[in-house]
C-alpha cells in the first residue's frame, strides 16, 4: 500500500505542478505582470502555505519551536536541492530584477532571521516587523511590476498567453495548489512507510530521526521542487526562480512572522550555531553563482545538489553518533 501512496502522490504532484504553472502563466498575462513577480508572490505564497499551516497549528498546540526547524530545512532545500535539481533539467538565467531586487531581499531576510534569533527567541515585536516588511515588499513588487517579455515559449500555454482569462487562471492556480498539497501528503505517507520498512533493522528512535531529516524533509519541499521543475521544463524560468527566492522570503517573514505573533518561538542554540550557518552559506553561494554569471547551469546545479547531499549526510551521521 505504501508504494501505491508513493506513486499516487508523485502523480498528483506532477498534475498540480502542471496546472500551477499554467495558471501562473495565464495570471501574469491577464494582470499584465512579469512572470517573475507572479512567481515571487502568488506561486511562492501558495507553495509556502503548507509550512505556514504546520507552523501556526504547532504554535497553537504548544509546539512553536517546530516553525524554526520547518523554515530552516525548507530554505536550505529550496536553494540547494530544488534549484539544484531544476537547473540540471533546464538552466535558469537570472534577470536584472532578480539580481538587483529579489536576491538581495532574500539575503536581507536571511540575515534578519539570524539577527532576530540570536537571543534564542522570536517575539511579538519581531513578528510584527517581519510581517510589515513582507506586506510593504509585496505591495512595491506588484506596483512596480512591468511586463517586458512574452511569457515563455511553450506551445501548450499558447491559449493562456494570447487569450488570458483571470478567472480561468485563478481556477488553474487553485487546482495546482490543491494538487501539490495532497500530492505531497500522499508522497510523504508512502515514502515514510517504504523507508520504515527498509530501515527496519535500526533502533526505533534512530530510524525515526533519519526518516525525519531525509524523507520528510524532502517531501515537504516536494511542492516547490515539482512546481519549479515543471516551470523550467515549460521554459517558464522566471516563475521557477521567482518561486524559490519568493518561498525563502515568505518562509521567514510570513511563517516565522505570523507564528511569533501568535506566540513567542523558542530557538535551539544548535540551530543558530549549525543550521543557520548552512542557511546563510547557501544563500551567499547563490549570490556568488549569479554574480559570476547570470546563467545558473548544470555545473552550478551539481554544486548546489552536492551541497544539499553533504548537509543531509552530516545530519544523518550526527544522528547515528558517528560525528
Amino acid at each position: 500500500m505504501d508504494y501505491i501512496w508513493l506513486i499516487l502522490g508523485l502523480g498528483v504532484l506532477v498534475f498540480g505542478g502542471e496546472y500551477l504553472v499554467k495558471g501562473a502563466v495565464g495570471f501574469s498575462s491577464a494582470m499584465k505582470m512579469s512572470p517573475l513577480v507572479v512567481g515571487m508572490t502568488v506561486v511562492a505564497f501558495g507553495t509556502s502555505a503548507p509550512e505556514l499551516l504546520v507552523s501556526v497549528t504547532s504554535a497553537v498546540q504548544g509546539n512553536p519551536e517546530i516553525a524554526v526547524g520547518n523554515v530552516v530545512g525548507s530554505n536550505i532545500a529550496n536553494i540547494a536541492l530544488v534549484l539544484g535539481v531544476t537547473v540540471l533539467i533546464f538552466p535558469v538565467i537570472a534577470d536584472r530584477n532578480t539580481k538587483r531586487i529579489d536576491l538581495p531581499m532574500m539575503v536581507f531576510t536571511t540575515f534578519l532571521f539570524f539577527l532576530f534569533g540570536r537571543d534564542l527567541e522570536f517575539d511579538l515585536f519581531e513578528g510584527v516587523v517581519m510581517v510589515s516588511i513582507i506586506v510593504a515588499f509585496t505591495y512595491l513588487l506588484i506596483r512596480n511590476a512591468r511586463r517586458k517579455n512574452v511569457v515563455g515559449e511553450d506551445d501548450d500555454f499558447t491559449e493562456e498567453m494570447k487569450n488570458p482569462s483571470y478567472w480561468r487562471s485563478l481556477f488553474f492556480l487553485l487546482l495546482g495548489f490543491v494538487g501539490l498539497y495532497f500530492g505531497a501528503e500522499w508522497f510523504i505517507k508512502g515514502a515514510v512507510g517504504v523507508a520504515d520498512e527498509l530501515l527496519a533493522d535500526m533502533e526505533p528512535g534512530q530510524r525515526k530521526s533519519i526518516i525525519g531529516v531525509t524523507v520528510v524533509a524532502f517531501g515537504t519541499s516536494a511542492p516547490e521542487l515539482v512546481a519549479s521543475c515543471v516551470a523550467a521544463y515549460r521554459k517558464q524560468t522566471d516563475i521557477s526562480i521567482g518561486n524559490l527566492i519568493g518561498s525563502n522570503i515568505f518562509n521567514i517573514l510570513v511563517v516565522i512572522g505570523i507564528t511569533s505573533i501568535v506566540t513567542p518561538i523558542p530557538v535551539k542554540r544548535s540551530v543558530m550555531t549549525y543550521d543557520m550557518i548552512w542557511v546563510i552559506g547557501i544563500a551567499l553561494m547563490l549570490v556568488l553563482m549569479i554574480a559570476i554569471g547570470s546563467k545558473i547551469g548544470r555545473i552550478k546545479g551539481a554544486i548546489l545538489l552536492s551541497t544539499y547531499v553533504t548537509y543531509i549526510t552530516l545530519i544523518v551521521l550526527k544522528v547515528q553518533g558517528v560525528i
